[in-house]
């Protein structure tokens, strides 16, 4: 008996060819999921709270003792390299930082409390001559033509900016509960760093094992690769930017010294602190240095300026591309975008880790990138794969 012609399988062969094997279709439904997941996550965020609440907690002491793990680091090496254990090296290197800490408190705090009290008790003698310069300044004819230009009712704009410093005022108080309590979870976070960072610089080196144990045998090699190069991007620049920063606050405090300028010291030291934000960071600190040198004399502020602008060249063409070369590899438009965003969605410490932590984030989506574009085929001239 004849057997019934059997019929071609036609749409379950398109469907299998145009979706089961078409790659981008592929991937726009693991993006699919991926948003759905993250959909029913933020449904029950609440079930996430005390994990939230731990990383808040734990974050502060992780970044500063890290940051002192990459600085101290290399020096615990050496000492290992003399035959000394690690843990000795640890505690050698805790009592030479004790040491220093005892010569600055001793030696510089002195002057740097003189030059603080000193800046204080002037403020009031400051403030006074900067109101009377913009006073005169706002009383001159040739002010009083630019605001008839651009239509601009200084007094009524003067009033507005008083209201709302008297409503910041007022709001001061109610918020000084929550600062005293950041405060101190502050200087607790800060008192836990020696403990963290005696482990870190004692067992540092096998983090990235225990780390590398969690996940399957044929991915420890990629994984190893992307640890390198994430360790490489943040030594690099915590190191460079450190010591930048302290080259800028030295040559600064000569640069005062030489002109005369008051306050050398603190100025000095707070660009030296505002200079670890890259581009931010200078245009922060000129600012004390300039109030100082206005209400000093107007060939002090030509001085101040001059000195600012060789120390920032020398920042620029020498210091910088010596110390911090070009690891990072970031254009500096790029790094202005980071510092802005991230400082819009975390505050101030938003501003201090955006340039590392968009390294780190660099690091790791190339090298997904790099394993997607080698497993899809998408990439390969070769590939006649229809999408």
């Amino acid at each position: 008996m004849e057997q019934p012609e059997q019929q071609p399988r036609v749409w379950p062969d398109r469907f299998k060819r145009f979706f089961l094997n078409n790659k981008f279709v592929l991937f726009l439904l693991i993006l699919l999921l991926v948003g759905l997941n993250v959909m029913v996550l933020t449904k029950v965020s609440f079930v996430f709270h005390p994990l939230a609440v731990l990383i808040k907690t734990i974050v502060l002491p992780i970044i500063l003792s890290g940051i002192l793990y990459y600085l101290l680091n290399p020096l615990v090496d050496v000492m290992e390299k003399w035959k000394i254990k690690r843990g000795w090296g640890v505690l050698i290197l805790y009592l030479i930082i004790l040491g220093i800490l005892t010569v600055i408190i001793l030696a510089v705090i002195p002057v740097l409390r003189n030059q603080i009290t000193g800046l204080i008790e002037n403020f009031p003698a400051y403030s006074e001559t900067v109101t009377k310069q913009f006073e005169e300044l706002t009383g001159s004819e040739l002010f009083n033509q630019i605001q008839g230009a651009i239509n601009l009712n200084w007094q009524d704009y003067w009033g507005s900016l008083s209201q709302k410093a008297t409503e910041i005022l007022d709001t001061t108080w109610t918020k000084l509960g929550g600062f005293l309590g950041a405060f101190t979870e502050t200087v607790l976070s800060i008192v836990t760093v020696p403990f963290i960072l005696f482990y870190l610089l004692k067992d540092g080196k096998k983090l990235p094992s225990k780390i590398l144990s969690f996940l399957p045998i044929k991915s420890r090699t990629g994984a190893m690769h992307v640890l390198h190069d994430i360790n490489h991007q943040i030594s690099s620049f915590i190191r460079g930017q450190i010591i930048v920063s302290f080259c800028i606050g030295g040559l600064l405090y000569i640069g005062y010294m030489i002109i005369g300028l008051d306050y050398a010291l603190i100025l000095a030291i707070i660009a030296s602190f505002t200079s670890v934000v890259p581009y931010l960071g200078p245009a922060i600190a000129i600012t004390p240095a300039l109030i100082v040198a206005i209400v000093t004399s107007p060939v002090m502020l030509l001085k101040m300026i001059a000195v600012w602008t060789i120390v920032q060249l020398i920042e620029g063409k020498l210091i910088s591309p010596q110390i911090m070369g070009k690891t990072l590899r970031i254009h500096p438009i790029t790094i202005i975008f980071v510092i802005l965003t991230s400082g819009n969605l975390f505050g101030v410490v938003g501003v201090l880790l955006a340039v590392p932590g968009y390294a780190v984030l660099k690091v790791v989506v190339s090298h997904i990138f790099n394993l997607f574009k080698d497993k899809s085929g998408l990439y390969d001239p070769n590939n006649n794969t229809l999408l």
